[in-house]
């Protein structure tokens, strides 16, 4: 490391003014980091690790954010000094950044191709041939497989992890001097996070790449980092070397997040619940189209002919990798989109039902997704997003009666009512995910898919949300659907697990039986991956 620091932060802080009223989001940090050097920020959603990040490239909205005092230099410049033409030469070139949420990062109307290759075409000006064997190159470091299928596919026809591991591809297209990873590991599996770290560390390396690693996930902490910055309120309050913070916190909320996880052991899976939803030979094909005449020349087999079945009060945990077909699975279990096979809702046939049909259905059939971001209409106040479907399927209820089970439900999923008339954008990644799950409980449902909700919440948050996820489910008999590719929190929730690996189904059995006797090596190495047991398999990374 050079004595003289890369980039130094220096007394920075970050307000928002809204209305006449003027919010501290950063409140005087600093920090340095040097060439070569990983500098891990972390802290709960709303500690102000996100505005921080976006603020070295002045990417917040300006205004209303203003930054009433500080530096920060790059080589010595002060970026916060600079006009729009000098920043356009730093960003995406010598300091690049993965965002938290790639649905809302990437073109919807753009092929990977086409936004990968358009990276490699302004900052290392590019051929078409040159750039395509680039990206390939690109895709298949960040874990895609069958890179060259890929290449025609759009965002939406991506899982959220392989949206995540192009955005990384996209960011190391230039090999930058500054990566700032916001949460780069939050959508993926535990044996891709493995590779993703590796990528990164071996860049880092081999280039003396330096990184800003915003995370809320200790582990990765401990894996990747160098120095951790430890923030709360928009304060640091602790900052050291990896080791001396994870083996001697001095500050109360240092220890506080070091001891936080989702607690529990598995439920006993009970078989004599009455069955809410089920599926027989559930079958989900995409197909992959090439030529002028636009023929059918492949299939993706998302989900290959599966029976399922969740129970009242029960929840089926369903994991697996990224691009293993778990979200497709609960997609076409709740009718979103069209499949293959039996598909059983509370004794009634669904599978041959239209939309217009299932309508009638959907408030007891309700779905958390995986990016609340992508989920929430930005033109909405948090109030209107909950109460819509009461709306639509209590149009009885007094606009009092709304206000009220709006106020209720946010209350129970650990928000402020008084937030309710603020907007999505003015909430972090976390508090956005529980609002995504308040709208969906506030109708009551009977069964409840739940696409890796926790996926984006930090580690005390997430054991909250299990715990909340646990209250609701004995008050209402509720059956879970919950896909995750965090084992911790299936671990803690979770009956029954099924397994699932390129769109089949593994392993399947009471939660206990998988995680203390695995019969397949693929489910030995995801717990292994998870748990950092040291007889992790060949080619899994483990501690």
């Amino acid at each position: 490391m050079s004595a003289a620091p890369l980039l130094s932060v220096r007394d920075l802080s970050v307000a928002f003014s809204q209305g006449g009223r003027t919010t501290a989001a950063v409140d005087h940090i600093s920090f340095d980091i040097a060439k070569g050097e990983t500098v891990a920020l972390v802290g709960e959603s709303g500690s102000g690790k996100s505005v921080s990040a976006l603020s070295v490239l002045k990417l917040l909205p300006y205004p209303p954010a203003s930054h009433p005092s500080g530096q920060i230099l790059f080589h010595g410049n002060d970026l916060l000094a600079q006009g729009e033409n000098e920043l356009r030469k730093v960003r995406g070139n010598k300091i690049t950044m993965i965002f938290q949420e790639p649905m809302t990062s990437l073109n919807p109307l753009h092929t990977i191709e086409q936004q990968i290759v358009e990276i490699l075409a302004l900052h290392q000006g590019m051929g078409d041939r040159q750039a395509r064997a680039r990206t390939l190159e690109l895709l298949n470091e960040v874990g895609i497989r069958e890179p060259q299928k890929r290449l025609q596919a759009y965002p939406h026809q991506l899982s959220g992890g392989q949206r995540q591991r192009v955005m990384i591809a996209m960011a190391l297209a230039n090999e930058p001097e500054l990566l700032i990873a916001d949460e780069p590991t939050t959508a993926l599996d535990v044996t891709v996070q493995a590779q993703i770290l590796e990528l990164l560390a071996g860049l880092k390396a081999r280039k003396g790449m330096s990184m800003l690693f915003i995370t809320h996930d200790l582990g990765i902490v401990r894996k990747i980092a160098d120095r951790v910055c430890v923030m709360t309120n928009g304060k640091i309050v602790e900052t050291g070397p990896t080791k001396e913070i994870f083996d001697n916190p001095k500050h109360d909320y240092t220890r506080h997040l070091l001891a936080a996880e989702p607690k529990g052991q598995p439920p006993v899976a009970d078989t004599s619940a009455k069955t809410v939803m089920s599926g027989e030979g559930v079958k989900v094909w995409f197909p992959i189209k090439q030529g002028f005449f636009r023929r059918i020349v492949d299939h993706v087999k998302a989900v290959d002919g599966i029976d399922v079945t969740v129970r009242a009060g029960q929840t089926l945990g369903v994991v697996g990798e990224s691009g293993s077909g778990k979200t497709t699975l609960g997609l076409a279990l709740a009718r979103m989109i069209s499949s293959e096979g039996k598909i059983h809702f509370n004794g009634r046939d669904i599978d041959r039902l239209s939309f217009n049909e299932m309508r009638p259905l959907r408030r007891e059939l309700q779905i958390v997704f995986q990016d609340p971001f992508g989920s929430l209409s930005p033109r909405m106040s948090i109030a209107e997003i909950i109460e819509e479907g009461l709306k639509i399927h209590e149009p009885k209820l007094s606009e009092e009666e709304r206000d009220r089970r709006v106020v209720d439900v946010l209350k129970e999923v650990g928000l402020d009512p008084e937030t309710r008339f603020r907007y999505p954008h003015e909430f972090s990644g976390g508090q956005r995910q529980r609002i995504a799950i308040a709208r969906a409980m506030v109708l009551n449902p009977r069964f409840v898919m739940l696409d890796e909700p926790t996926s984006a919440l930090d580690m005390s948050v997430q054991a909250q949300v299990v715990d909340l996820l646990r209250d609701l489910q004995v008050r209402h008999d509720l059956a879970y659907l919950f896909i995750s590719h965090d084992l911790k929190v299936i671990r803690a929730l979770a009956n029954e697990v099924i397994v699932m690996r390129n769109g089949k189904i593994v392993e399947f059995g009471p939660a206990k039986q998988i995680f203390e006797a695995p019969k397949s090596d693929y489910t030995r190495a995801l717990i292994s991956a998870a748990f950092k047991i040291e007889t992790a398999p060949t080619g899994i990374v483990s501690e």
